[in-house]
């Protein structure tokens, strides 16, 4: 090689050394590490101990005018901070004391823009922030792209609406990363395994005026991101009062302010399964409450009317969507102790007109007789109508003694979306209603800022067993490391017809469910729901009061999450802690399994623990059970033994 040529290339490298710029970000337990690279573009890599996660995946945005933050970036300062604090949550859907433990670095970068990267000791996360001024500027496009190490197996819910509407209520089924070919995408959160153990959740946190992250396939180990584009035309589609049809849209996803913190896209990381039972990252992320008065938000169970079609019986009036029905609900939620019944779709005269009741119903004084019973009223509404008339439609709803609002069928996701679930959440924050978001993405921390959003759908749930022979153990077990990992999720569990493996059948009016009455049971520990429904029918709960009262007394919200047990599409066991009480869950999928479990939780007291197991004729009759009731103490160890598609609850009182 010549001098000349040898100089030459020394020059290329001086040149290449001198463009990039490396930085690196660890947790505070040194465990997980972010390596940052900026040269002619940024990106990250993310490590935990040794193993390589994410190998370098690039971020950037593409604005209107040739503002590109990311691309030929310079960065102009660094700024780093450590955190260690505790968050108080006010609805605490599994921790009432949750640590807020990490380091930060703001790369402040040339062009009014930074991004901030946060380690913690339980995954990483990024955002872009802009200080382009107040005016608003036009997002065509952002580059989110997760390039990972191996060909990691993914539980990704996939679609193929060319529209990016959905439900939200897919499927979670495993499957390998090169599975995935180019144009099949999938929504969050996604699942990752990689083949050492290491977990993974990948979700995103803090969306506000911005529209939902979508993950697609590239036949390779890396997925790429999409957003929704702004819809400029939609028209309803014939024969539906709910349904869409897109017609034009624009060629940018967002118009927002110049100044501004843009979505974090963060990846939990933990070493085994169970852990994602007590992970709040999102939580964590989320903005702060700004409600100054909390006290009138109310969790609890709820009497539900849908998923049993009012199929109540033993009554000497005709059961259907009218006032002698509903005092019937409430006379049963009001036996139990349960806080609410819901009115769902029907007790409007139309499903648009969201101010008219069904003649049938007599709303104000339904709510008065539900008040003196110490019930609250919720009420169902399209999410459409509600848009169109919110303070009218919310104000008559204070006017008439309503305590909250399922709103329903939202199905899109992108920018215009996200912001009627905070307009929503204002607007019935300043009337003191809780609200209930369902055909809804999946939570992305408005329930931090928005205490009154009380929970979200967003989960293929009890419902689905009216029509399809999909929800089983394996995907009842499968939930909690999936989509529960984002927040919580409105399942509607407490079947009371229940059947094994090859029993099931599909049914409108008298649905059951598939797995063991204790399976179902479980879900009250294990599920995360601050509005917990019981779905089944009044006149099934009454005649067995002695498994109504068990449930009945189950909270919806928690001061300590303990995961015990977890594999995800096998197995759950959690202890959660409400007041001086304990309670434990488990489930499993149609393998029969057990556990002894140290009590290590508890403290010195002597407990009583009535525990509901799988009974011994269960094989034959799946709603089989047993209540037995005896003492421990702490440390002691605690034998779960759960059927074939089975479950198991324990509620713990202190004695003395």
């Amino acid at each position: 090689m010549s001098k000349t040529i040898q100089l030459l290339c020394f020059a290329l490298l001086f040149q290449t050394a001198a463009f990039s710029k490396d930085y690196i970000l660890r947790s505070p337990d040194k465990k997980i590490t972010i390596n940052i690279s900026v040269g002619k573009n940024i990106t990250w890599s993310v490590l935990k101990d040794q193993e390589l996660l994410i190998k370098p995946s690039a971020m950037r945005m593409i604005l209107k005018d040739g503002i590109n933050p990311g691309i030929i970036p310079v960065v102009s300062k660094t700024i780093s901070k450590a955190v260690n604090q505790t968050i108080v949550s006010v609805i605490p859907v599994r921790n009432k004391l949750i640590p807020e433990v990490y380091n930060e670095l703001r790369l402040q970068m040339k062009g009014n823009y930074a991004i901030e990267f946060r380690a913690y000791n339980d995954g990483v996360a990024y955002r872009f922030v802009t200080n382009l001024g107040p005016q608003p500027i036009e997002v065509n496009d952002e580059k989110v792209a997760f390039n990972f190490h191996e060909n990691c197996q993914i539980y990704l819910p996939k679609e193929d609406n060319a529209e990016l509407q959905s439900h939200y209520e897919g499927d979670f089924k495993p499957s390998k990363l090169q599975e995935i070919p180019a144009e099949h995408y999938g929504y969050l959160p996604l699942y990752v395994a990689t083949p050492a153990g290491t977990k993974m959740v990948i979700t995103e946190a803090d969306l506000h005026d911005y529209p939902n992250l979508f993950l697609y396939g590239t036949g390779t180990k890396t997925l790429t991101g999409r957003f929704p584009k702004v819809i400029l035309e939609a028209s309803p589609k014939p024969n539906s009062d709910r349904a869409e049809v897109i017609g034009r849209k624009a060629n940018y996803h967002a118009k927002t302010t110049g100044n501004r913190t843009f979505p974090w896209r963060t990846i939990i990381i933990t070493s085994s399964d169970k852990e994602l039972l007590e992970n709040e990252m999102v939580y964590k992320l989320a903005r702060p409450n700004i409600l100054a008065n909390t006290d009138w938000i109310k969790p609890g169970k709820v009497a539900w009317d849908w998923w049993n079609d009012n199929n109540i019986y033993g009554v000497n009036f005709k059961s259907g969507i009218n006032t002698e029905t509903y005092k019937y609900y409430i006379d049963f939620a009001s036996a139990y102790g349960l806080e609410y019944i819901i009115l769902d779709e029907g007790w409007s005269k139309s499903t648009t007109d969201l101010l008219a009741p069904n003649p049938q119903l007599d709303i104000e004084g339904l709510v008065k007789y539900a008040t003196t019973k110490n019930v609250g009223v919720i009420l169902w509404a399209l999410w459409k109508p509600l848009d169109q008339h919110m303070e009218a439609i919310l104000d008559q709803y204070v006017k008439w003694g309503v305590k909250g609002v399922k709103v329903d069928f939202m199905a899109r996701a992108d920018q215009y979306m996200v912001n009627f679930y905070e307009r929503a959440a204002q607007e019935t924050a300043k009337r003191k209603l809780l609200l209930d978001l369902h055909g809804a993405y999946k939570p992305v921390g408005l329930n931090r800022e928005y205490p009154n959003v009380i929970n979200y759908e967003g989960v293929k749930g009890m419902e689905n067993n009216k029509w399809e022979e999909t929800i089983t153990p394996v995907h009842n077990t499968t939930l909690p490391f999936t989509r529960m990992v984002a927040g919580p999720m409105d399942y509607t569990p407490g079947a009371m017809l229940n059947s094994n493996k090859d029993e099931f059948h599909v049914s409108m009016t008298s649905p059951m469910s598939r797995g063991t009455r204790a399976h179902q049971t479980s879900m009250y520990v294990l599920y995360d729901s601050p509005l917990q429904m019981l779905c089944d029918n009044p006149s099934n709960y009454l005649r067995e009061p002695v498994y109504t009262h068990y449930i009945a007394r189950f909270p919806t919200v928690w001061d300590k999450t303990i995961a015990l047990e977890g594999k995800i599409s096998e197995y759950a066991v959690v202890a959660r802690k409400n007041g001086n009480n304990w309670y434990i869950g488990g489930m499993t999928n149609w393998d029969a399994r057990g556990f002894d479990i140290p009590l290590t939780f508890l403290d010195g007291k002597k407990y009583k623990i009535e525990i509901l197991q799988d009974g011994i004729n269960v094989g034959k009759h799946a709603a089989d059970y047993q209540i037995i009731s005896k003492e421990v103490v702490a440390g002691e160890i605690l034998h779960i033994d759960m059927a074939a598609g089975g479950g198991y609850a324990a509620i713990l009182t202190p004695i003395g």
